[in-house]
């Protein structure tokens, strides 16, 4: 297993509409345990393959306390959704920032597992959020575009001029 690097808003490359995944071989099932090994140390509770420079619809996920919960949605797609409620998300792209976002707080959702095998899962509370956070990884969209463009340029500046100190250090 390796650790992947994560992209960081605001590279153009998270802004990448992900490819379905066709190929269910030893590869994606490497890229999978890659992506939760590199999501359990960053540390998170979800992984999309765009935020790791793979525009694949893939997402790996586990929200439970002892991480013993690990999830992968291959291909998903939100068949039902219902309610509303805000929660406060933060995101691997863009480290150090959480800002509360408006969501559905249930979702119905039908993917695929690492060896092609279809499922369905309903899921609430933070589960739904967060695959819903996921999946909007795949279209290209990060947590941040939920924000006003005041607070959206503010968080850009800041991590552009982290990057630039990181890079002179």
């Amino acid at each position: 297993m390796a650790l992947l690097n994560i992209l960081k808003f605001p590279d153009p490359r998270l802004r990448t509409r992900a490819e379905p995944v066709t190929e269910f071989d030893d590869a994606l099932r490497q890229l999978v345990a890659d992506m939760f090994e590199t999501m359990y140390e960053a540390p998170g509770i979800g992984l999309a393959a765009t935020q790791v420079d793979v525009h694949k619809r893939l997402l790996v996920m586990d929200v439970s306390e002892d991480k013993n919960r690990p999830m992968v949605l291959i291909n998903p797609e939100i068949l039902d959704a219902e309610g509303e409620e805000e929660m406060d998300e933060g995101c691997l792209s863009v480290p150090g920032y959480y800002e509360t976002v408006r969501r559905a707080e249930k979702v119905r959702v039908r993917a695929l597992n690492e060896h092609g095998e279809s499922f369905e899962i309903e899921a609430d509370g933070l589960e739904a959020v967060c695959i819903q956070h996921e999946m909007d990884h795949l279209e290209g969209k990060l947590f941040v575009d939920y924000l006003s463009s005041l607070k959206r340029d503010r968080i850009r500046k800041k991590l552009e001029k982290q990057k630039k100190q990181a890079v002179a250090i």
